[in-house]
């Protein structure tokens, strides 16, 4: 399919990009129109090219109502030609009703002062008019002037005020291509002028987010319920019933009772806050997000019910999903149970992270962070340093299984503009894929793995992955890092990564420094005064140094200014 950039001599890339957004729509997802959705598929085309254009640039702005004086563009002429194809279609009104807040973005600070006067609000209230566009747009709210059209707020005004209308439809399809609502329009255009750019996937006729019209509102329905949540804690209740009645709706879409599952915990989390255990347990109970069995053993302890949280937390512990749950179980039992201060737990703590050492730096800079610090004093000309964190390992195993990553399996792959699988979070993510990483993973016998890296740094550079952070990784970081990293212990973390994609992507070391001449590294954690090392750290750490490898926790502090001398005293 040709694409129209944004620099090439055809000023209308942005509606050539949504016209092939809502083609794909219309091959692959009529089925699951309703009647309005499908009258603009097939209308929109119809409509003159300014009209056209003249909606796009609307939908791609901050709406849903546009003032005719600053919609501006050359390529479309006069707006209030182009909009008339789109009013008499009623995708564009001309005459909403608009309440003063949805006045006010629209208008100047002039314009409400003029307002003021016209509308004759007191003499007090119009001199706090005066003063700032907060304090006229107060006044006027204490005025509380009831809503009209534009022409009424401004009789002598020739400017037109316009509606969105079809803002809402256009939202639902933008789910239905994107299978989510971070993602807008504009992602056409960042691809189209390279600054995002994405691995090409083959797409079937299952590969969609939604297969019926009762997910797409299952959907909207979550998202509505999740904001209430987060908006307004009083309603964590009704809520819950809520998601209660969206739960069979959730059992054969395996995607959507993932957000069903997302949508409990969230309600769980704001009940604790409220501190409205009952309502937290209830929300726990029927979860299926991976800290909602652990959330329920904190639950208990809030309810009372001792001996429950205490059986769950060895439940948990002898069988736990992931590293995590059973970090934490061990944390709890060690509480309950009146052994958490015990000397040989902290001890045993203390060991698992592997060595730890101390270094004093000169005096603190205000705008130098402590591992860059800590970096710069450490580097020398035989030992580079480098500040990886998350970064290094991550990409060499985005690198190394990029073909399991983008395997496309059904439910993976949506549209063109994925950064990665949509189930990358789901608890099969690497069960389904487990052939494709072995294979990746032999590599790392073989010694072919290093030629596959490098080869794929190149090939694919730039292509957005959940797993590469292109900024950070530079040539000479990879020929160095493959020259100091054994294949075994690439295949240590790469293994760990797979065992929980999601939360061991975090908690790396900060720094690592090579020997390129020993062919040697080590991972560093660095920790300032008052930091603390978090528990996804602990783990890698726990697991660093359970394989011997050589990380080092770095406890570094500031030295003191030195004292300032009285050039006066005696």
């Amino acid at each position: 399919m040709p694409r129209v950039l944004p620099d090439s001599p055809d000023p209308f890339y942005y509606l050539a990009n949504f016209e092939r957004a809502l083609g794909w729509l219309a091959a692959r997802c009529a089925d699951l129109f309703d009647e309005s959705e499908a009258r603009f598929a097939q209308r929109f085309g119809a409509l003159p090219r300014a009209s056209r254009a003249l909606f796009v640039r609307m939908l791609m702005r901050k709406g849903p109502h546009f003032r005719a004086s600053r919609l501006d563009y050359a390529e479309i002429g006069c707006p209030r030609a182009a909009a008339a194809a789109l009013v008499a279609e009623g995708w564009l009104d001309a005459a909403p009703t608009l309440a003063l807040d949805a006045l006010a973005p629209l208008v100047t600070k002039a314009e409400l002062q003029a307002l003021a006067v016209t509308l004759d609000i007191a003499t007090d209230a119009r001199a706090a008019c005066t003063s700032t566009r907060t304090a006229a747009l107060a006044a006027l709210e204490q005025a509380v002037p009831p809503p009209r059209d534009w022409h009424a707020w401004f009789p002598d005004s020739a400017d037109t005020v316009f509606h969105l209308a079809a803002a809402p439809l256009c939202e639902r399809l933008r789910l239905m291509f994107f299978g989510n609502l971070r993602q807008d329009w504009s992602e056409f255009v960042l691809a189209d002028l390279g600054i995002y750019r994405y691995e090409s996937v083959p797409f079937d006729e299952a590969s969609r987010a939604f297969h019926h019209r009762r997910d797409i509102d299952t959907w909207l329905a979550l998202r509505d319920c999740r904001e209430r949540i987060e908006t307004d804690p009083e309603t964590i209740a009704v809520a819950l019933d809520t998601l209660d009645a969206l739960a069979p709706r959730t059992a054969d879409n395996a995607w959507l009772r993932a957000r069903h599952d997302r949508a409990r915990h969230a309600a769980g989390q704001a009940a604790e806050r409220a501190r409205e255990p009952e309502l937290a347990w209830r929300a726990y109970l029927e979860c299926g997000h991976p800290e909602a069995r652990y959330r329920r053993v904190r639950v208990l302890e809030q309810l009372g019910r001792r001996d429950e949280a205490v059986a769950l937390a060895e439940a948990i512990a002898a069988a736990p999903v992931n590293e995590e749950e059973a970090q934490r179980a061990a944390r709890t039992l060690g509480r309950l149970q009146r052994q958490r201060g015990s000397r040989a737990t902290q001890d045993a703590a203390a060991a698992q992270v592997g060595a730890v050492a101390e270094l004093t730096l000169p005096g603190a800079k205000a705008d130098l962070r402590v591992e860059e610090a800590t970096r710069l004093a450490l580097a020398t000309d035989e030992a580079p340093v480098f500040y990886v964190e998350n970064t290094l390992i991550n990409s060499l195993f985005g690198l190394l299984c990029w073909p399991a990553l983008f395997a496309p399996l059904p439910g993976a792959f949506f549209h063109p503009f994925q950064r990665g699988p949509a189930d990358l979070h789901a608890a099969d993510f690497v069960a389904r894929r487990a052939d494709r990483f072995a294979t990746c993973l032999a590599e790392l016998e073989t010694r072919a793995y290093r030629a596959t890296i490098e080869r794929r740094y190149v090939e694919k550079h730039g292509i957005q992955s959940p797993f590469v952070a292109w900024p950070a990784l530079s040539a000479g970081l990879l020929s160095v890092a493959l020259d100091c990293f054994p294949a075994a212990h690439l295949r240590l973390w790469f293994e760990r990564l797979l065992r929980d994609p999601t939360a061991n992507r975090s908690g790396l070391p900060d720094l690592v420094r090579f020997w390129p001449a020993e062919r040697r590294y080590e991972l560093i954690e660095v920790k300032g005064p008052g930091d603390r090392l978090q528990d996804n750290q602990r783990r890698w750490l726990a697991y660093c140094a359970a394989h011997a490898m050589p990380v080092t926790v770095l406890q570094v502090r500031w030295a003191p200014a030195p004292l300032a001398l009285d050039a006066t005293a005696p």
